[in-house]
């Protein structure tokens, strides 16, 4: 992870976010406690989800947290990636579908080949 654009997570700087909301800080780390407490999807799964949106999401601290949670909750390796290029086709897939707009666009400005 780049330091320069971010910056390692520390002790001082959780403490620091929570010193200055702490209501919000409890609330969220209550909502994430029930979020991946085993249900009616095991931790696993839940954690190899997380994996792939925080590559949508493409946040670094997300990818390594979960990325670990995963593998605690006893997911391969092979089923991280997999959850990875879940993640891809959807992204891919999204651009390719919103090429509706584009195209319809076209058609109404009466643009062709």
């Amino acid at each position: 992870m780049n330091d320069t654009l971010y910056p390692k997570p520390t002790k001082a700087l959780a403490d620091k976010r929570r010193d200055l909301a702490p209501d919000a800080e409890a609330a969220f780390q209550a909502f994430s406690e029930a979020v991946f407490r085993e249900g009616a999807l095991p931790r696993k799964t839940k954690q190899l989800i997380a994996v792939a949106v925080a590559h949508v999401t493409q946040c670094p601290y997300c990818i390594q947290g979960h990325t670990k949670a995963a593998i605690r909750d006893g997911a391969t390796p092979q089923e991280i990636m997999e959850a990875i290029w879940v993640a891809a086709e959807m992204r891919a897939g999204g651009a390719f579908a919103h090429s509706n707009l584009a195209l319809a666009t076209l058609e109404a400005l009466n643009v062709s080949h």
